[in-house]
């Protein structure tokens, strides 16, 4: 399992300031405008909610998808140029954050120099490459490209021991395969095969690129396919990689070894300044062995021609345009169906922001997020809490043992809002604003080792895992904490100037749907500390796992449409679950929070039916194609459409807002409705 958080993923403009004598009374937080009523809300909601937003905002060529998400992350992302901007003129003095930020993002923009250096910035790495003639000279190799992030066979990263989670450790996953998926090496389907041919013609360009004939090129392509589709044989699928029982296997160095003589992994560790000693959690141990395999046994020449596709691959963002082309017309056209590239400028916020983004954050919620925000969303966060307390007390299908166990993990969640009390300063990192690409891969070599350097130290909550303006948010399971950047705190997510009904529908339903992550079909799995512990009864899991098949068989059997096939249910049931139980507590949550007090009817609507306007307006998006058929096959998520109409169709409480009865599509027959809580 990859133990990194759980994510959820999503506006509109602020509304007008208030009167500073004369409070303006609370607005709807609804985009009425955006309405299509000529649908009716029980035949069709996410139509009836989104319809005249969506035909009036078209997919831009530059995007994928089009929706609430990208809307806010464009509108952050013109937040992040105007700072980075004023960074690049301000002559900050030498080794300040300021200048950080800005000699980055001015490298970023200068493609003039990184035109002109093609592609010499991996040409050292590629000479290494060439020379292997050896198999301790390939395993050395190995060693010294995944050091410089140059060729990653394996990922690192830090994270408490799942068993013992006072204790950080190094979790060791699977990596080196060029395509979204290990399936995609293997479907037989007329698309897959595609992409796998337009995926060898697009290796074939870039050895091109690099001076190779294009018989040459092309056999080449052919080698580094084959050889992924060795790799990708043994690797577990995405529905596998979601259990925590199958990726919690513990190593030591003896371990890794033994499993692997091959290879040095006692340098391995000491590269990447990791103690001999520490606990490793190996992901997938087959993914080991069959590395092994090829390291002892594969042709050197297959070797020295993969690390080359490897190192060109994973640096061609970064060097010149024909690289960089190239990267785009495979990893954005063919897969995701994208027309053209964003602007450079978006290019290289999106770039600060993930490599400097503690830096670039901070000046970020100065001016974006206020005080109020935080202490409003804080506010939002016990009262869902309190009433996912209210429903836990109240299950009548849990035992008092699991009862007991489940309101332990909720009293002891862990709200994170906005941003990190304390922002990292970047010292290490050296930026020059004449070498994009060095400021790119040391800033990345250096994020990694500030995260590799927490092995064997005390647990510190001040760890996030987004930057404050990203438009997302997460659960960590072995931290049992929610976190919500400053990014998504905004409209229509989060509007201080709306009514409750539109705060509790949106954020209400992402603050509860990341509450749930800790106990949907994964996160359940983890007690109140984090650990990888059963803390249910036999007969309860049997319950909750019913429960759950419930999601499992709905996605299954929606019809998707389009060409697309259906989602797979065992893939997207904890997100699923996690916005079947949001929706659910934050109404009840909204209900609590009128104290008995009838809502007021905004804009011609009760609030219980603004609650779910809200709701599903944070699900406005559409997808081209092609980036449909790539979020089903890879994405634990559901589309964004069958998130709203999957959900609500369970929902007894959002059928009366909105008078549905039982016939209606909005309307699931009662032995079939999903319920968790």
């Amino acid at each position: 399992m990859d133990m990194r958080p759980t994510r959820l993923l999503a506006l509109v403009t602020l509304t007008s300031v208030l009167s500073a004598q004369t409070p303006a009374p609370l607005q709807s937080g609804i985009d009425i405008h955006g309405l299509d009523k000529s649908c009716k809300p029980c035949e069709d909601f996410y139509r009836y909610a989104n319809g005249t937003f969506l035909d009036k905002n078209p997919i831009p060529a530059r995007y994928s998808n089009w929706g609430t998400f990208g809307m806010l992350a464009e509108a952050n992302r013109e937040r992040l140029r105007t700072i980075l901007e004023a960074a690049a003129a301000s002559k900050a003095p030498a080794g300040s954050s300021e200048r950080r930020i800005g000699d980055f993002y001015t490298s970023c923009m200068d493609t003039a120099t990184i035109d002109a250096r093609g592609f010499k910035p991996v040409e050292a790495e590629l000479k290494m490459v060439a020379g292997i003639s050896s198999r301790a000279e390939l395993a050395q190799a190995l060693n010294n490209l995944q050091k410089a992030q140059a060729a990653s066979l394996f990922g690192l990263f830090s994270s408490p021991d799942a068993k013992n989670t006072s204790q950080i450790v190094l979790y060791l996953s699977a990596g080196g395969l060029s395509l979204p998926d290990r399936d995609y090496y293997f479907r037989d389907d007329e698309k897959s095969r595609e992409i796998r041919e337009q995926f060898a013609k697009h290796a074939a360009r870039m050895f091109q690129l690099l001076g190779e004939d294009a018989a040459a090129s092309t056999a080449a392509a052919h080698t580094v396919l084959a050889f992924e589709t060795e790799r990708a044989a043994v690797r577990l699928t995405r529905a596998d990689r979601r259990n925590p029982d199958k990726t919690y296997n513990k190593m030591d160095l003896a371990s890794l070894e033994k499993a692997s003589p091959s290879f040095d992994w006692k340098g391995f560790l000491a590269n990447n300044h990791i103690p001999a000693t520490t606990t490793i959690i190996v992901s997938e141990p087959k993914a080991v062995e069959q590395f092994e395999q090829q390291l002892a046994h594969a042709d050197l020449n297959t070797w020295r021609t993969w690390l080359r596709w490897v190192v060109v691959r994973n640096a061609a963002t970064e060097l010149s345009k024909p690289f960089y082309d190239e990267d785009f017309a495979f990893q954005q056209t063919v897969l995701n169906g994208v027309k053209e590239q964003r602007p450079r400028w978006q290019v290289c916020a999106t770039a600060t922001d993930a490599l400097l983004g503690d830096t670039l954050g901070e000046v970020f919620v100065k001016k974006h997020f206020p005080p109020e925000a935080k202490r409003r969303m804080l506010e939002l966060v016990e009262n869902l809490r309190a009433a996912l307390r209210e429903e836990l007390t109240n299950a009548t299908w849990l035992e008092a043992s699991t009862k007991q166990n489940a309101l332990k993990k909720l009293n002891a969640f862990y709200p994170k809002i906005g941003y990190p009390d304390r922002f990292r300063d970047y010292a290490e990192v050296r930026i020059s604003a004449q070498d994009y690409f060095g400021n790119a891969r040391g800033a990345s070599i250096a994020d990694r080792q500030y995260n590799l350097a927490k092995i064997g130290k005390p647990f510190d909550r001040n760890d996030w895992s987004m930057t404050p303006p990203t438009v997302n948010a997460y659960y960590s399971p072995l931290r049992n904490e929610i976190a919500f950047p400053a990014g998504i705190l905004q409209p229509p997510f989060f509007d201080l100037k709306a009514d409750d009904a539109a705060n509790y529908g949106a954020i209400g339903a992402v603050i509860g749907h990341e509450m749930g992550h800790g106990f949907d079909d994964q996160g359940s799995k983890y007690a109140a500390d984090g650990s990888l512990t059963n803390w249910w009864t036999d007969t309860d899991r049997k319950k909750f796992d019913a429960r759950a098949q419930c999601i499992i068989d709905e996605f299954n059997t929606l019809e998707v449409g389009g060409g697309l096939p259906n989602h797979n249910g065992k893939l997207v049931t904890g997100e699923a679950l996690g916005d079947l139980g949001g929706v659910t507590l934050a109404f009840k949550a909204y209900q609590r929070s009128l104290k008995g007090k009838p809502a007021p009817v905004i804009d011609g609507f009760t609030g219980e039916q603004r609650f779910f306007l809200a709701f599903a307006r944070v699900w406005a998006r559409h997808f081209r194609p092609e980036a449909a058929r790539l979020r089903i096959q890879t994405d634990p998520h559901p589309l964004d459409r069958w998130r709203a109409i999957g959900t609500l169709q369970n929902v007894p409480e959002f059928h009366k807002a909105f008078q549905c009865k039982l016939g209606d599509p909005m309307v699931r027959p009662p032995e079939k409705q999903c319920k968790l809580w």
